[in-house]
């Protein structure tokens, strides 16, 4: 060092010197943290390439992953491709999984707190995890050893292909557990109680029969279009009889709905069609399916292809469950949607005065079933202790509310108590058994008779096959009610009185079925499956016909289609039920400074809901106003309609009022005037500008349906922290309504975590296209990617192609299958 740079440094001032100290000391520790955050990514990453010795594995079992991440799983037995598929899944879907597990047992609250305790206390309350166990305990043969392979594959890689835990477990100090056949079983019931919602139903009846006549509540619940409502005893008549609502316990039974999963949710359906040879450009069959469900992150649905002898099959697996549930094999193609039918009644159990351990049946007085359930919550020393009843109909769903809930209002316990009779709980269904049998179908023929052993949920499955036939059934349970019963299952019921118990079941060869029909072609959206003169009762709560309605408009457009045909049919965003509004919405003149501007906006719409377009928004921000500005007022307050409103669009209603001009619903009895229904309308609309402009600006020419319509997938539990959500959640601005073909559901109902209005949390969970005369061209699409870890690719790799409406391939030749990795597992040594 020269002089004058010894003089210089010995001039430096101390805190420059101390601010290169902590300069270099953070610099460090910052390259310490990317070191480590890149470790630990690469330990939690799964193993795709090399050999791996995992306990369970009968033989080599092989995972080729293609450039997707859609693993192919070759085994030399069905068993070990099921080890396989439990391996893939654990690897790929750990936390989802678990989440899977947790909901199935309800053990929420003891990873998430006291916001999940109520959720927990009502599936303890129904008793999933006890059904599944029960149902466990009957399952025999192949289906048994399926659901014990696949949890041995979980579980294998917990013990020893888990290098480092997904981040939720990190965040949430939580450590996985293992997977037991009782969890997939579990989660089978939880799919059922996320298809069906008739209990929903119900007790919306018994909730609008406290403030309505029966007819009024026909009204508000109309049947299907074309339908009469279905003559029944007058049950507002009953439940003023027997005092429901006249206490704190009984109007307890209306909260419900909020303190369980989501069931039934309105709006929520799919679609499936398939065409025969002589309606398609190659002369074979094609099938088409997009369920519509709940969407998350990760997707639902994880892609696989299984290989085993005697099994060649392909498609979208559930994490959880050992089976390809919708898909492809060599021989054919299938395809669901749900059903809907009533296959839940709730039933007034009256307990004997001075014996709370009793209630009435037709017989005389009998014991409640009883459990004790202890629920750990975290942050809470002491567990939840919770007592759970059951009569002979089903779990007493009532025991769910609190104990302030279950006191009556003199203070004393309550006369009644309100229990399900739901078929998912029945003890002898095998739904891994039944699955595997239409996995391995090789005709229609053969999968209509596999599909006898399905009992919950019931699916409108269509079948296509390389011979050439197509078919439709609709494979499930469904009860049957005895001629006297005059509630017809609309209504919570007497349970001591005997002509409301359930007679039997719809014989299986006589559920709703087609086969080959002259048009060519099948579909089913949700709509009613039968026609009129159909003998046997399946639902009262069917679908509005809308999706149905377009999807038969698209096939008869041209004689033949191809698969690219179907795919823009799977992108269909007209909207018939906007058009059948439209006049209204068109006619509508309030005075308000944007009505001429917003009117522009709707001039020569077709009913197109696309995204870049302002009149979608429009619309339904009218339709939202509209339905609060006929029904709110009825309800004596906005805060007593808001405890409807959100589990019920009241579409049908909606339509039928302005249908009529219904000087009843349409007047506001709130004011001295008396409005008509163009009054309403006209205001309504000046709501929706109000509302408009306040959150995107006053030029209606700028704003974009999918500024506020955007698809969230959401994350449990992330997506309610605020600071996490935009790392784990995914969001993106779609097109498409409730009614489209193009599903993309509209709650009309602020969100829970945001409060944003018009958010899409249901749609096409899954896109399938399946070609019978060239497997090749068979192509899928779910919404985010294959993987759970946030940091990976492939944990958002499909959201732009699903919103697209793009796909990739089902099945992949040799020289792609193994393009992601190729991982041998072998059998641990002994």
């Amino acid at each position: 060092m020269t002089a004058a740079a010894s003089r210089s440094s010995a001039r430096r001032p101390a805190w420059r010197t101390w601010l290169a100290r902590v300069f270099r000391l953070l610099s460090g520790l910052l390259l310490a943290l990317v070191v480590a955050a890149g470790l630990y990514a690469w330990r939690a990453s799964p193993v795709a390439d090399g050999t791996l010795q995992l306990p369970g594995a009968n033989g080599e079992i092989r995972i080729l992953r293609d450039a997707h991440g859609i693993p192919t799983i070759r085994a030399a037995s069905v068993r070990d491709v099921m080890f396989g598929l439990g391996v893939a899944h654990a690897q790929d879907r750990l936390w989802q999984l678990e989440t899977h597990r947790r909901i199935g047992a309800g053990r929420l609250a003891e990873a998430f707190g006291e916001g999940a305790l109520e959720t927990d206390r009502f599936l303890r309350a129904l008793g999933v995890r006890r059904a599944a166990q029960a149902q466990w305990d009957a399952t025999e043969g192949e289906s048994r050893e399926v659901l014990q392979a696949y949890a041995a594959g979980i579980n294998a890689v917990l013990r020893q292909a888990l290098g480092a835990r997904p981040p939720e477990f990190l965040i949430l100090g939580l450590q996985p557990e293992e997977w037991t056949p009782v969890d997939s079983l579990a989660w089978t019931i939880m799919m059922a109680w996320d298809l069906g919602g008739n209990w929903n139903s119900e007790l919306q009846r018994m909730r609008l029969a406290l403030k309505f006549p029966v007819q009024r509540v026909d009204e508000l619940m109309p049947p299907y279009p074309g339908e009469q409502p279905q003559v029944t005893a007058d049950y507002a008549a009953l439940y003023r009889e027997l005092k429901i609502g006249a206490s704190s316990a009984t109007q307890a039974w209306l909260n419900l709905p909020e303190l369980a999963p989501p069931s039934g949710v309105e709006g929520v359906g799919s679609n499936n069609w398939v065409l025969a040879g002589k309606r398609t450009t190659t002369g074979a069959p094609l099938l088409a399916n997009d369920p519509h469900l709940k969407l998350s992150t990760p997707a639902l649905w994880y892609f696989a292809r299984l290989e085993a002898p005697g099994l060649q099959a392909a498609g979208a697996t559930m994490p959880g469950v050992p089976s390809i549930v919708l898909g492809q094999n060599a021989d054919l193609a299938w395809g669901f949607t749900n059903t809907g039918p009533d296959v839940q009644d709730l039933y007034l159990e009256r307990i004997k005065p001075g014996d709370a351990a009793q209630y009435q049946t037709p017989d005389g007085w009998a014991a409640f079933g009883s459990v004790d359930e202890e629920i750990r919550v975290k942050g809470r020393p002491e567990p939840v202790r919770l007592k759970v009843r059951s009569t002979r109909h089903g779990p007493v769903i009532s025991d769910a509310g609190t104990a302030a809930d279950l006191v009556g209002a003199k203070g004393g316990s309550p006369d009644l108590v309100l229990a399900m009779r739901w078929t998912a709980l029945d003890r002898d269904s095998d739904p891994v058994g039944a699955g595997l049998r239409m996995m391995r179908a090789a005709s229609v023929d053969g999968f209509v008779q596999a599909s006898r052993g399905w009992v919950a949920p019931m699916q409108n499955m269509v079948v296509a096959d390389r011979a050439g036939r197509i078919g439709f059934v609709a494979a499930g349970r469904v009860p049957l009610r005895r001629p006297d019963n005059d509630l017809k299952g609309l209504a919570p019921a007497p349970g001591w009185d005997a002509r409301y118990d359930w007679a039997g079941w719809v014989p299986l060869d006589e559920t709703p079925r087609e086969f080959d029909p002259e048009r060519g072609w099948l579909a089913t959206a949700n709509q009613r499956i039968h026609a009129a003169g159909y003998p046997h009762h399946i639902s009262s709560d069917w679908a509005a016909p809308w999706r149905q309605q377009r999807i038969e408009q698209l096939l008869e457009q041209r004689p033949k289609h191809s698969i690219d045909d179907l795919a823009r049919m799977h992108g269909d965003e007209v909207s018939l039920a906007a058009l059948k509004l439209l006049p209204w919405l068109q006619g509508a003149r309030p005075e308000h400074a944007l009505t001429a501007a917003a009117q522009v906006q709707l001039t020569g719409w077709d009913g197109t809901m696309e995204a870049a377009r302002a009149a979608p928004l429009i619309h339904w921000a009218w339709v939202r106003h509209l339905t609060k500005a006929l029904l709110a007022d009825e309800f004596g307050s906005e805060e007593a309609f808001a405890k409807v409103f959100p589990s019920r669009s009241f579409r049908d209603a909606v339509e039928g009022m302005l249908e009529r001009r219904d000087a009843w619903w349409c007047d506001d009895k709130r004011t001295a005037s008396v409005e008509t229904c163009e009054d309403i309308s006209a205001r309504a609309l000046a709501a929706a500008l109000d509302e408009l402009s306040a959150r995107f600006g006053s030029d209606p020419a700028a704003w974009r349906w999918g500024q506020a319509h955007q698809a969230v997938s959401e994350h449990r539990p992330f997506s309610r922290v605020k600071p996490l959500a935009p790392l784990f959640e995914l969001r993106r601005p779609v097109g498409g309504d409730t009614y489209t073909v193009n599903v993309s559901r509209v709650g009309l109902r602020p969100d829970a975590v945001t409060g944003e209005l018009y958010l899409n949390d249901h749609g096409p969970s899954l896109r399938a296209l399946y070609d019978l005369a060239d497997k090749r061209q068979s192509r899928v699409m779910h919404s985010t990617g294959q993987s759970g870890l946030p940091w990976a690719a492939r944990y958002r790799s499909f959201k732009d192609a699903w919103v697209k409406v793009t796909y990739v391939p089902l099945w992949v030749d040799a020289a792609a299958v193994s393009a992601g990795g190729s991982l041998v597992i072998a059998p641990a040594s002994r």
